[in-house]
């Protein structure tokens, strides 16, 4: 049976919430393989809206297994307040329906208030973080001296890696002003927190690994957008994981050849939280329209998004670095009523035409788009569920969108609702 990896394939909020719990229907299990809970998805399902950050998308379904990879980094004190959320909502979440793997990475206090501190005092450039440890949980895990889900189970083995991440923490600390962490303390909240947390803990590469022998479907869910990628993003103004489809085999514990589909979320203009270069970005009455009509805020911190055209240039680069086979086109019905679209097609640098966005900072920043204008279109787009919904311009503003990011779409979304959604090709079909 095919296994489909969902990637934004923007800078995030690119309505990977929506598709993956439309293509969770199709799935047996739903696996997050990277991020932590700064990544925010809003699922609509019949008028109730549900908000998660951690959880996978999927355990709002029934009948399905949701993961949490070993390559995410995990809170489990906002993971329990999470699961306490989502209950009161009606979901049932148990250890039969919530996996987590043992080798996941822990994000304690005082990574948070690390995160908080470093961002504050950095006069030189902010990178606009969440604030809620994400970062410095990654650099603990590759700097060999992270908690993970495992140590909860052993006292002797928790006291040991607490002292280890301390011994940093605590210099780190000096140097920032802060008061050292109180080992007891640190200790006592991660013991009282354990039982809430391990009864979910599993091995989840054997688990994976045998749901695929027995024909399961498999849905890898990924977190932010490409352009965030550690690796391949707008660095340094990037997340601390890979983001791109690759990180999906290492992110769970599966090897490549398990992966068949690869889907790019991406959303019919552009946006972007926090800092960082933003070529098609719009500071005009069409930039505040794009984000009023998207409702363009924050899921985790409420901030307003920065908007602009759709950008062909970058979503061509993402779609071919993590070999995209097809493309989620979201938020179509944004643009309606707009009597002309802008789509960049290149950047202008120094003079010289480019077709791709170039990895140096400096040249980033000077970066101007390259405009085509297309016809909009008066007509509404909102809950169209087939072709012939769509106005005539619509349909050539998505025609022309594959030709220049040379990628097919695969599904089309007309609205937050789930069932308004145009399927063109199944991720899933064999």
């Amino acid at each position: 049976m095919a296994n489909v990896v969902v990637v934004g394939a923007q800078w995030g909020d690119e309505g990977k919430g929506k598709i993956v719990d439309w293509l969770s229907e199709r799935a047996d299990v739903i696996a997050r393989f990277q991020g932590g809970h700064n990544a925010g998805h809003t699922l609509v399902i019949d008028g109730q809206v549900y908000k998660l950050n951690a959880l996978p998308s999927g355990v709002v379904r029934g009948g399905k297994l949701s993961v949490i990879g070993n390559g995410v980094v995990l809170d489990p004190w906002h993971l329990v307040g999470e699961i306490a959320k989502i209950r009161e909502q009606g979901v049932t979440i148990t250890p039969e329906t919530l996996m987590i793997a043992e080798n996941t990475p822990l994000i304690l206090p005082f990574h948070g208030e690390l995160d908080r501190a470093r961002e504050a005092q950095n006069s030189v450039a902010k990178i606009g973080t969440t604030g809620r440890g994400i970062g410095p949980a990654y650099e603990d895990k590759v700097g060999r001296r992270v908690i993970r889900v495992a140590d909860l189970a052993d006292p002797a083995t928790l006291e040991l890696r607490v002292d280890r991440a301390l011994v940093h923490h605590n210099a780190l600390r000096l140097g920032l002003g802060l008061e050292p962490i109180d080992r007891d303390v640190i200790i006592a909240q991660l013991r009282e927190i354990a039982p809430e947390i391990l009864q979910y803990a599993a091995p989840v590469w054997k688990v994976l690994a045998e749901k695929r022998k027995a024909g399961k479907r498999i849905l890898f869910e990924g977190a932010q957008g490409s352009l965030l990628d550690i690796d391949f993003g707008t660095y340094p103004f990037v997340t601390s994981s890979n983001v791109i489809a690759g990180q999906a085999a290492t992110g769970v514990g599966i090897g490549p050849g398990s992966i068949d589909f690869v889907l790019g979320i991406v959303k019919a203009y552009t946006t972007r939280v926090g800092e960082g270069p933003f070529p098609t970005e719009l500071h005009d009455d069409d930039g505040e329209r794009l984000g009023e009509r998207g409702r363009e805020f924050g899921v985790v911190t409420g901030r307003k998004r920065r908007c602009g055209w759709f950008d062909a240039t970058l979503v061509r680069q993402t779609c071919s670095v993590s070999g995209v086979n097809g493309i989620a086109l979201t938020k179509l019905d944004v643009l309606d009523g707009f009597d002309t679209i802008k789509i960049c097609v290149a950047y202008d640098l120094d003079g010289k035409r480019l077709d791709y966005l170039p990895t140096a900072s400096d040249e980033q920043a000077r970066c101007t788009p390259i405009y085509e204008e297309v016809e909009g279109w008066s007509e509404s787009t909102e809950g169209a569920r087939s072709w012939n919904d769509l106005p005539a311009n619509a349909v050539k503003y998505v025609r022309h969108i594959e030709e220049l990011i040379d990628c097919p779409v695969a599904m089309l979304s007309t609205s937050p609702e789930r069932e308004d959604t145009i399927l063109v090709t199944d991720p899933f079909a064999d």
